[in-house]
């Protein structure tokens, strides 16, 4: 009996065949089907019997009284392990790449198309995130008083976004408290992350005292009111081709469940954290989401952190059903995440 370290040539073409024809129709493959394709000529009894071994070993699963017999998560995992490293994507997708993602004049766009690209190419899900980081940063703030206890807080990131936010405060605040106020903050934290911000104030309200009683009486006012709250922009999250999926998921209830996840990005974004790793290099194929989202089981997640210039700037992936084709989907994540460095960097 085949296992996944120990399965012969014979069992492999015929697995490889059987994934490879249920990926391309649907349905479940019987021996007389196979025994068509099968470049040895051999019998569809000899099949049947090379089919059984695999369903005792977990490879293959007979869905209600069909015949024909369909694979299973394991059964994907040893594939995808079988064409690692070996496809190459085709001319005319490697065109459509190129031809999308060019003249990306900054990483929200290139974001935006990445997720519509691999949507098209993979005919799943496309999903790019980009990474919060210094172009969030703080370059200032400044605090306007409006009327008794209304603070008007601006606050302009280092990319030049500006935000701002009507507050009310418990403690009237004199406009000189509140440039005190965003004096300390421009002269401590200008350049820091908002993030981190935040977390620092917060401390320093817990822990300064004497002298800066009154500054950081002004701060906790300002820092409760959330000052700082609505300037932290959520990271850039792109998801495209939801449609993709109507139509391959038979399960009704289970689609509805599954198209409310993917319109929340937040989720989408927390799948991608827990799945991905930032240390990784290559493509990482994921089958079967459920332990993170319990409504992508029998969901396939096939992603790659975006660098540019090795720093951490993103991630991006195809979300689709295991039925899907890995060779073309892998091969095209691995190629725009390596056009992810080359074309940001020359339009640096």
């Amino acid at each position: 009996m085949p296992n996944p370290g120990q399965v012969g040539q014979r069992e492999r073409e015929i697995l490889t065949a059987i994934i490879e024809t249920y990926i391309s129709t649907g349905e479940p493959v019987g021996s007389r089907t196979l025994s068509r394709v099968n470049k040895d000529g051999l019998s569809p009894a000899t099949i049947r019997n090379v089919m059984a071994d695999l369903v005792d070993a977990g490879f293959l699963d007979q869905p209600h009284t069909s015949a024909g017999r369909v694979p299973t998560a394991q059964a994907y995992r040893y594939y995808v392990d079988q064409i690692s490293g070996k496809a190459m994507l085709s001319p005319e997708d490697q065109s459509l790449i190129s031809s999308t993602l060019q003249d990306t004049v900054d990483l929200q766009q290139f974001l935006e198309r990445t997720s519509h690209v691999l949507s098209l190419v993979s005919s799943g899900v496309g999903v790019a995130i980009g990474k919060t980081g210094p172009q969030n940063a703080l370059e200032h703030v400044h605090f306007s008083r409006q009327s008794a206890n209304k603070v008007l807080a601006v606050v302009v990131t280092k990319s030049g976004v500006v935000h701002d936010r009507m507050m009310r405060v418990e403690e009237d605040l004199s406009q000189t408290d509140l440039d005190t106020a965003a004096n300390y903050i421009n002269a401590n934290f200008r350049g820091w992350t908002l993030d981190r911000v935040k977390a620092d104030i917060a401390r320093r309200i817990e822990q300064e005292r004497s002298e800066y009683d009154r500054l950081m009486q002004s701060l906790k006012e300002l820092y409760k009111s959330g000052a700082l709250g609505a300037a932290e922009p959520p990271a850039n999250i792109f998801v495209e081709g939801v449609s993709n999926l109507i139509g391959k998921e038979e399960d009704r209830e289970r689609l509805r469940d599954l198209l409310k996840t993917l319109e929340e990005k937040e989720r989408v974004a927390g799948l991608l954290s827990a799945y991905l790793d930032t240390r990784q290099e290559a493509v990482r194929v994921v089958i079967g989401l459920e332990e993170a989202v319990p409504e992508m089981r029998n969901f396939v997640l096939i992603g790659a952190p975006a660098r540019v210039g090795g720093e951490m700037r993103g991630s991006l992936a195809v979300i689709g059903p295991t039925r899907m084709d890995y060779q073309h989907t892998i091969t095209a994540v691995s190629y725009i995440a390596q056009l992810f460095d080359k074309l940001l960097n020359e339009n640096a």
